[in-house]
């Protein structure tokens, strides 16, 4: 019994020694750390009174401030930063639907503004802005070395004014200017219409109205082609969608599955992740779906265009997504600011991040630029289009009724739509050319 106790009171006195060995270092680290932090803040509090007492100019204390917190939310990725009263309010306006400006989605790279997106039927993007162009000066004054709200601070302004900024495109040898007359922008979240027998629905942003506008647009539409038995598909238009509200690009996702993850996301911390499932119910009854994106296509459109590509609920098509696969916190600070944090990363249903790397499309289609056409091409043409028909004295067709005709002429003006919408659109036409031989290949 004795040498039992010995033995277990040498086994404590060992832990405790090991204890002491493990923990003595480590607590040794942490406090040196701790030091360590405490003193860079003594140098920074060392810093900003020098400046307050021996700065050239007298400056105001609490812009100094506010310009050493956004610089280190900066310092940490292109979509952490402090907003001010001001920038917050803003920033709940514009996920409300409506807000001043240019319509553009910007973010930073290489210290110039980068276009992720011109936002539909805005001044920006009937300016002809486009996504991955670089604004490189603001009404002649550079943007190099601003920060991204500083540069979004000198975008603003009232409006109905005007304001020229400098681009650089790929493909274009010299930059250019653009000159854009501010507006209110007004965000019309979904936009629908029927081309042939497919519903097309334009996703412009991801805000509170994005939801409901999308059922609202779909029943619209269905009903004007006669019901969902009419219907060969849908086209879900997310390119140059710049993204927005998480909730919505969930609740999207939910309205085409029936079932499994939609997204996931991943924090610093196990414990803080989240996993987002879709509820029984699709909208369109499991009708084929096409959607496109392209490099404007980001964040909540990553999303969805993620989630209905793993389930193979959907065949993407177009070219490479924005690559934005992080979730931004906006946390209210006092004095009704705000702070917004990259707090987590997303990923698709089969695991997959898409940061910095995006959605590559199933079926790789670029847009071509369109070139404008002189009168000789178009007169070209049409002498290249003349038919029998065309020919003086040319013999009638007496072998078909006058319904068959019309068929044949309805036909024809169908075919010759779908080809003006692919010099208008050549994606969007591609996409419906997918329904269309889906809708052939189920049927026969």
């Amino acid at each position: 019994m004795k040498k039992f106790v010995i033995a277990a009171l040498g086994g404590t006195l060992t832990g405790a020694l090991f204890a002491m060995q493990v923990a003595g270092p480590l607590l040794a680290q942490e406090n040196a750390k701790s030091s360590n932090v405490y003193e860079q803040l003594d140098l920074f509090g060392d810093i900003f009174e020098r400046i307050r007492a021996q700065y050239v100019e007298e400056v105001d204390e609490a812009d100094l401030i506010e310009a050493a917190i956004n610089g280190m939310l900066t310092s940490l990725d292109p979509h952490s930063s402090y907003l001010s009263p001001d920038d917050a309010n803003d920033m709940r306006v514009q996920t409300r639907g409506e807000f001043g400006g240019l319509g553009i989605e910007v973010t930073q790279e290489e210290g110039f503004v980068k276009v992720v997106s011109p936002i539909d039927g805005t001044p920006a993007d009937a300016a002809g802005i486009e996504a991955g162009d670089f604004i490189t000066h603001v009404d002649g004054e550079s943007v190099l070395g601003m920060n991204l709200d500083e540069a979004v601070e000198l975008m603003r302004g009232p409006v109905g004014s005007e304001i020229v900024i400098t681009v650089v495109r790929e493909g274009e040898i010299e930059p250019f200017d653009v000159s854009i007359i501010r507006d209110t922008i007004k965000l019309t979240a979904v936009r629908s219409r029927t081309e042939g027998d497919s519903v097309v629905l334009r996703i412009t942003t991801f805000n509170d109205q994005t939801t409901p506008n999308l059922e609202a647009g779909l029943e619209e539409q269905v009903e004007a082609l006669g019901g969902m038995d009419n219907v060969n598909g849908i086209v879900l238009d997310l390119r140059n969608n710049p993204g927005g509200l998480l909730t919505q690009a969930i609740t999207v996702s939910d309205a085409f599955l029936e079932k499994g993850e939609i997204v996931s996301t991943r924090g610093r911390n196990p414990s803080d992740g989240d996993r987002f499932n879709a509820t029984p119910g699709d909208l369109t009854n499991g009708k084929p779906i096409v959607v496109l994106i392209n490099g404007g296509s980001a964040s909540a459109s990553e999303i969805v265009a993620g989630a209905l590509q793993d389930h193979r609920r959907a065949i993407v098509v177009g070219t490479k997504s924005f690559g934005k696969g992080s979730v931004q916190t906006v946390m209210p600070l006092r004095g009704e600011g705000a702070m917004r944090l990259t707090t987590a990363r997303y990923y698709t249903p089969s695991g997959r991040s898409i940061q910095a790397l995006g959605v590559s499309p199933d079926i790789v289609v670029e847009q071509p630029r369109r070139k404008a056409a002189s009168e000789e091409d178009e007169e070209r043409t049409k002498r290249k289009f003349r038919s029998e028909a065309d020919l003086r004295g040319s013999l009638d067709n007496d072998s078909l009724t006058e319904d068959e005709i019309r068929q044949i002429e309805a036909d024809r003006a169908k075919a010759e739509k779908a080809a003006k919408l692919r010099e208008e659109d050549y994606q969007l036409a591609y996409a419906i050319d997918i329904l269309k031989g889906l809708s052939k290949l189920s049927s026969d």
